[in-house]
């Protein structure tokens, strides 16, 4: 036990000599953040800049608004040199609303990436509005940190390939507070026992635990501390954990991200070196009965067509069948995936069609008579809304899309489909529909392209879901309502979409689109070099099956309101 403790002790100690190291050797650390419009940017994507310009923001204070104003001069200057330029506002004052206003204001068009958590503001070491950095991507390092004044000087050193100049002190900005640095000294305090650990058993662990799909088992504090650092970098570069809608737009009921202040507890630990400090070790005693169907056994179980998911590599898609064995109709009331083995299995995309209809584009992606639900890590099936369900009819073909990610050595996967079944008919037929187009082409080397489909509703309906689908070169998503007023209001924007994480939006409170209502689906992609997963960013893209292909596809569950159903959400 004593040789056991000095190893976490040393460990601890080593790691927080990394993140001191870290810091003393200028090298920014990755993050990333939502603009005042709702764009993501991540900080290495800028690897291809030749050099990247940070400056503290502030809306309330104008020295940091005429020193933003010069940096959108100097931006226009350099936009053909290949430099970047973004302004952070780790403001505890402002707020997306207060920044997007004050640069409209200022006629200002640059992206002002709101800190919300304060941890990237603390990590720059931002003290005060209107303090510029320069990075130099090719180390991160910052090479110039200061007036804004000394910025150009720092550029064309770098352009040039000489020397930075020394920096400027700031001349005239305004402090910003941040109250967590203040009491650094006090994170070393935050209890494992009674605060990390129980956050990383709700948010982590039905991923991180033996048989799931995370790479790593949370099995005690040993391995997270082992794993700690990547922990930080994955939640300031907000891959993890794997939710990705804008929490300005919507509530969902399967919300797994970190909250403000849950992030700042978790990093805050991680840099205090990721202490063990005294009491129990919930993560070692934490066990759980995890069910081999989630709702209880289905009253229809369908065994899915054995996959082989080899040991390495990148599997395509697989688009297995199966048919409904029932002779008669019945009524979904949920659905659920038993995966074969959780460790390759990451997600499923089920539709359904009925017997004899099946031409054409019959694959995923076509018009089909709706989904029964699917499966990514973590979940416990599909139950829908209450007092509603799907009309299954007799032989039915299920359609099925399933990723796999290889861990290392070749397996099988055997899945099943449990489906549960109303006794009764319900009150609410649950409909869906997709919102698709097939014919965009995505320009080679491009980072930013958009296309869109859309559906005007003919009659009053209440949406339950919503689902974005693309493949390797997805960047970004959003459902858009246009009202028949003349209004317009966002769904759903997920700014950085992940194709590994095909998630089901469900809708905190179902959503009322009036008759008339056209509701827009878009989706961007990035078919450049600095898009890791792009299988060829020398191809101009369209639509198809495999990933090497693209998809605009949007699924939306909603139900078609009666003159009953009006009037109850009238009330409402």
């Amino acid at each position: 036990m004593h040789r056991h403790n000095r190893l976490i002790a040393v460990t601890a100690a080593l790691l927080a000599l990394c993140l001191a190291g870290s810091i003393n050797a200028n090298v920014v650390d990755n993050f990333e953040l939502l603009d005042q419009r709702g764009y993501a940017h991540e900080l290495y994507y800028l690897s291809d800049a030749s050099a990247v310009v940070l400056m503290a923001h502030a809306s309330s204070c104008q020295e940091a608004q005429h020193a933003a104003g010069a940096l959108e001069n100097l931006a226009e200057t350099y936009s053909t040199k290949g430099v970047e330029v973004r302004l952070i506002n780790s403001s505890l004052d402002d707020d997306r609303a207060t920044i997007r206003a004050a640069m409209e204001a200022e006629e200002n068009g640059l992206a002002v990436l709101v800190d919300d958590t304060q941890l990237i503001g603390e990590s720059l070491e931002f003290w005060q509005a209107g303090e510029a950095l320069v990075i130099d991507p090719t180390t991160w390092r910052t090479v110039y940190r200061g007036d804004i004044d000394g910025v150009t000087a720092s550029l064309d050193a770098i352009l040039g390939g000489v020397p930075v100049p020394s920096s400027i002190e700031l001349q005239q900005g305004c402090t910003v507070s941040f109250p967590e640095q203040e009491l650094r000294s006090s994170h070393a305090n935050i209890s494992y026992t009674d605060t990390i650990a129980p956050l990383l058993i709700e948010k982590c662990l039905a991923c991180h635990r033996p048989g799931g799909i995370g790479p790593w088992v949370m099995s005690d504090h040993t391995m997270v501390l082992g794993f700690s650092l990547m922990m930080r970098e994955v939640v300031r570069t907000q891959r993890m954990p794997p939710w990705h809608a804008d929490p300005h737009h919507g509530n969902f009921k399967n919300d797994r991200s970190l909250s403000v202040e849950e992030k700042q507890t978790l990093v805050h630990w991680i840099e205090a070196g990721a202490p063990r400090g005294e009491g129990v070790d919930p993560l070692a005693d934490f066990v759980h009965d995890w069910p081999e169907w989630g709702l209880g056994t289905p009253d229809v179980v369908l065994d899915i067509p054995t996959q082989v998911v080899p040991a390495s590599g990148v599997v395509d898609y697989q688009y297995p069948t199966v048919t409904n064995p029932l002779d008669h109709d019945v009524w979904v009331r949920a659905a659920d995936i038993l995966p074969g083995d959780r460790a390759a299995l990451h997600h499923v995309i089920t539709t359904f069609r009925p017997p004899g209809q099946g031409s054409g584009r019959s694959r995923f992606g076509g018009r089909g008579s709706g989904g029964l639900g699917g499966y990514v890590p973590g979940s416990t099936g599909s139950v829908y809304p209450e007092n509603t369900g799907r009309l299954l009819p007799a032989r039915s073909t299920i359609r099925l899309q399933m990723h796999y990610t290889p861990y290392g050595r070749e397996t099988t996967d055997n899945s099943q489909l449990g489906i549960y079944l109303h006794k009764e008919p319900p009150l609410h037929r649950l409909g869906g529909t997709t919102l698709i187009n097939f014919r965009f082409r995505i320009p080679p080397h491009t980072k930013a392209h958009t296309a869109k489909a859309e559906r005007v509703f003919k009659d009053d309906v209440l949406v339950y879901s919503l689902l974005p689908h693309s493949h390797y070169r997805g960047k970004a998503s959003n459902f858009v309502a246009f009202y028949p007023n003349g209004e317009e209001e966002i769904l759903l924007s997920v700014p950085n979409y992940d194709f590994n994480w095909q998630t089901t939006y469900r809708l905190e409170t179902p959503k009322f689109l009036p008759a008339g209502t056209r509701l827009v689906h878009s989706t961007t992609w990035d078919n450049s070099s600095q898009n890791p997963a792009n299988p060829d960013p020398n191809k101009e893209v369209r639509w198809g099956q495999q990933s090497w292909a693209e998809m605009l596809f949007g699924s939306v569950t909603y139900r078609t309101l009666t003159d009953t159903d009006r009037e109850s959400v009238a009330a409402d």
